[in-house]
């Protein structure tokens, strides 16, 4: 809707033409690129596009392990749902959990010996579809500017709202 209005007019902002093409794209992309890479994923690795992630970033730490309530931060879930996924990996073996040696009050997720096996035969195959769907549809410049752009976008998204703390909103 592009009806005027705004901080110093009457009445609510609204999105130019333009900007509400943008926006609709990209809620567009946010939704069928995830989908389309899980597809992948579940044809030829039996994984959903979360678990991949999760395996993809323990699989990055030191001892291949991060304690469930950062990682459950780090995808994005809750930690109640993140341990149901924990459980169905542990039941491949692709995951075990263990106290923190650190702080026995929190739990470890450890990427097994089998799971980062099983994760680097997979990732290939995820690799050619992320090159396929986004990296070779973008030139470097486009690529350049996108990572400019997200780094903003999620500045503004991450910054703390009317000095309380945690992340804002947007839908």
């Amino acid at each position: 809707m592009s009806v005027s209005g705004g901080p110093n007019g009457s009445g609510p902002r609204w999105l130019s033409g333009e900007q509400l093409a943008a926006w609709r794209g990209f809620m567009k992309l946010l939704h069928t690129l995830p989908a389309a890479l899980e597809s992948q994923l579940q044809r030829d690795a039996k994984l959903s596009f979360i678990e991949y992630y999760v395996l993809a970033h323990l699989s990055d730490q030191p001892g291949r392990r991060m304690r469930m309530s950062e990682l459950a931060v780090l995808a994005d879930t809750e930690l109640s749902r993140l341990s149901h996924m924990i459980g169905r990996l542990e039941k491949r073996n692709l995951v075990c959990r263990e106290p923190d040696p650190r702080n026995g009050r929190y739990t470890q997720a450890i990427l097994t010996d089998t799971g980062f096996a099983y994760l680097a035969q997979a990732a290939p195959g995820h690799v050619d579809r992320v090159l396929d769907l986004f990296v070779d549809a973008l030139t470097p410049e486009e690529l350049g500017t996108l990572n400019r752009i997200t780094d903003k976008v999620l500045a503004r998204v991450e910054r703390p709202q009317d000095g309380g703390s945690g992340t804002a909103v947007v839908r």
